[in-house]
């Protein structure tokens, strides 16, 4: 039996080696927590977590985040306004965002630092700063993430990663290897993986990988699938 020691173990070894944003309390953060800016607080309201029974009130709702009910126009200058609102709590977490380009009524987002290799990097600008624009400038019709320009797709880069997982796998006796790289240039390329020993079975060590991947080369549809 793989004991959960030995889990843990593999597990605790890949998440050190690589720094994480709290995804989840930046998004609540900037969703529920009072207004930081206008307000000019820095209580423990900002982070409150799942067990808070406090009510915490957006910094978005009846136009606190810029200290009215005013709409604002869609302009480049108007959107930094509303993400100036948003930024204390992502850089908090080691991140930040900005704007890389207005195109009409959709606005693409650079998530930088920490927040740009989050795993959850999709839901913090989804959920939260997809929501306090659009809630300021109704204008807007998509906020989408600009994706940073990352290695080529290839076997030797698949392995640079999987050099940095190896040593943990083996000390359960497994291993992994890169068997083949499918849809190249395709909307939605899959990099298929094999993976031997106990730690075969483990789910948890499998997502760790597969989100190593996605993180390192930065294509949007990229599936990683185990053989």
């Amino acid at each position: 039996m793989f004991g959960v020691t030995k889990i843990s173990l593999i597990l605790a070894g890949l998440t050190a080696t690589e720094g994480f944003a709290p995804s989840y309390s930046t998004v609540k953060s900037i969703t529920e927590s009072s207004d930081y800016s206008r307000q000019n607080k820095f209580s423990t309201s900002l982070y409150e977590t799942e067990e808070s029974t406090d009510e915490i009130v957006s910094p978005f709702e009846n136009g606190g985040g810029s200290g009215s009910d005013e709409i604002l126009e869609l302009t480049w200058d108007n959107v930094e306004k509303v993400l100036d609102d948003m930024r204390p709590f992502l850089i908090q977490d080691g991140g930040n965002v900005s704007i890389a380009e207005i195109d009409g009524p959709v606005v693409r987002l650079q998530l930088e630092g920490a927040c740009g290799t989050c795993p959850s990097s999709t839901q913090t600008m989804k959920m939260g700063l997809e929501r306090g624009l659009r809630e300021k400038i109704p204008e807007i019709q998509e906020v989408i993430q600009a994706m940073p320009e990352g290695p080529p797709l290839s076997e030797e880069e698949v392995d640079v990663i999987l050099d940095g997982v190896r040593p943990f796998l083996k000390v359960a006796g497994g291993n992994i290897s890169c068997e083949s790289i499918t849809g190249e240039g395709s909307v939605q390329p899959s990099i298929n993986l094999k993976m031997e020993g106990s730690s075969a079975s483990l789910q948890s060590v499998k997502l760790e990988i597969a989100q190593r991947l996605q993180r390192h080369f930065m294509l949007a549809g990229l599936q990683v699938e185990f053989l």
